[in-house]
């Protein structure tokens, strides 16, 4: 079955975070290893977190993926240039889906990400609804 890319929602901040392919990324068959690719989804979501969100804010929250799901368009092979670009979906409590988008220098999606992530009170360990700012602050266009 042939997907088609994701498309990034026109409402929400669009974050880009380059990615370096690094040789240690190249598996057996000549391209980027797929666990890879699940590292960069939560290289992403980890860096939006952090560039739009000063340490006081990050104190006591954490963020757990709780689901992974890749599709994989293209190779990224040794040399190749990449970036993630991100956004977040709607916010249901505890809850939201994150996007990502893997790309090549010359713009070509070679995989996209879909993340469930879960918002988590630090100290308990228990997810903790999201709170209304802080949807604003991820999800702002």
């Amino acid at each position: 079955m042939s997907r088609r890319p994701f498309e990034p929602r026109a409402d929400r901040d669009l974050f880009v975070l380059p990615l370096d392919v690094r040789p240690e990324h190249i598996d057996e068959n000549g391209h980027v290893n797929n666990v890879v690719y699940v590292q960069w989804l939560q290289e992403a979501g980890t860096a939006h977190w952090v560039a739009r969100f000063p340490p006081e804010d990050r104190e006591n929250r954490s963020w757990y993926g709780v689901r992974h799901e890749i599709d994989y368009f293209r190779p990224l092979l040794p040399g190749d240039t990449a970036r993630a670009r991100t956004w977040v979906g709607d916010v249901q409590g505890a809850r939201f889906d994150r996007y990502v988008l893997i790309e090549n220098g010359r713009g070509e999606v070679c995989a996209q990400g879909r993340t469930e992530w879960v918002l988590v009170d630090s100290a308990s360990g228990r997810p903790m609804r999201v709170p209304a700012w802080m949807c604003e602050r991820l999800a702002r266009a």
